[in-house]
């Protein structure tokens, strides 16, 4: 066995650099100073007596090798993590720090009901909120980076552990002088496809959306180009087309002030499945399912 072993923090630094492509965006995400970032993936190098990163002025580019290292880290990362967790489990229930990444379109609708009654009834539990695409939080749990994920089902998620939280039901929101005067519930064959407005890429809420309306031609023909569905909701408001809300978005305000409309979606895949995931075999599932229970009474 090697006397000199690799330490966590190199490899954090590491794995860094790998998932920024930039020493100076690594730095700030390690929250250190780029020559603390970059002296310690030297000491890196030197230690293991290879080159894992090709440096020049323009570009960040990992050897063959580099690339195998960083796989590796991300494993003996998330190993070190889930001992610490499992430390922390044997303690206090739903106390300590704990990271939950929440999607766009979960965060600003359910949180603010949550987040004051669980700070009053877990004083104990430092809660750390990371707001990502469902494609990207899913990749973050995955390589450690967080401890749990608050999404929207189905989506691809890996293999996970999950607990359900609420369906949340899809509406077609479209200005209220629209002239086709959708009725109380609106079919999918009423939705004109050329004037669908959708989230970009990466929002699972985009693919319920078009799953729910069973019309192969939307994707094809809808514009996928909000940010945001505040975005969506104002570009609505402007007479730029029409879209789908989550039942939570409406319920929490998000048309007040606008003369926006929003009525249910008739069609049997017309809801989302709100849920807790986490990496398969967590020693913290206790915590997680705790977690769960508090979310659902929010």
């Amino acid at each position: 066995m090697s006397t000199y072993l690799p330490t966590l923090k190199q490899l954090q630094y590491l794995v860094a650099l790998h998932e920024h492509g930039h020493f100076g965006r690594a730095a700030d995400a390690s929250f250190v100073s780029q020559s603390t970032l970059s002296a310690g993936i030297r000491e890196l190098e030197s230690l293991l007596g290879v080159t894992l990163v090709e440096r020049s002025r323009r570009v960040v580019r990992f050897t063959a090798l580099g690339n195998q290292v960083v796989d590796k880290a991300h494993r003996i990362l998330r190993e070190a993590e889930e001992l610490a967790d499992l430390v922390q489990a044997a303690g206090k229930p739903l106390a300590g720090q704990l990271r939950m990444s929440v999607i766009p379109t979960i965060a600003p609708f359910l949180l603010p009901r949550f987040l004051p009654r669980l700070r009053r009834e877990r004083p104990d539990l430092e809660l750390l909120l990371r707001e990502e695409t469902s494609h990207d939080a899913v990749e973050s749990l995955q390589h450690g980076r967080v401890d749990c994920v608050l999404l929207a089902l189905p989506f691809t998620t890996g293999e996970v552990e999950k607990a359900h939280i609420a369906h949340d039901e899809l509406y077609v929101a479209f200005p209220k002088d629209d002239p086709r005067d959708p009725p109380e519930f609106v079919p999918p064959s009423m939705i004109d496809e050329g004037r669908l407005l959708l989230l970009e890429d990466g929002h699972c809420l985009k693919d319920h959306a078009l799953a729910a309306c069973n019309r192969p031609e939307m994707r094809a023909s809808a514009t996928m180009i909000g940010t945001s569905l505040h975005t969506l909701v104002q570009m609505v408001d402007n007479d730029l087309g029409l879209t789908m809300l989550p039942k939570m978005a409406v319920d929490a305000g998000i048309l007040n002030g606008t003369d926006v409309v929003a009525r249910p979606l008739k069609s049997k895949n017309a809801t989302r499945e709100i849920a807790l995931i986490w990496r398969k075999n967590s020693p913290r599932r206790a915590d997680f399912e705790l977690l769960a229970e508090e979310l659902r009474a929010g």
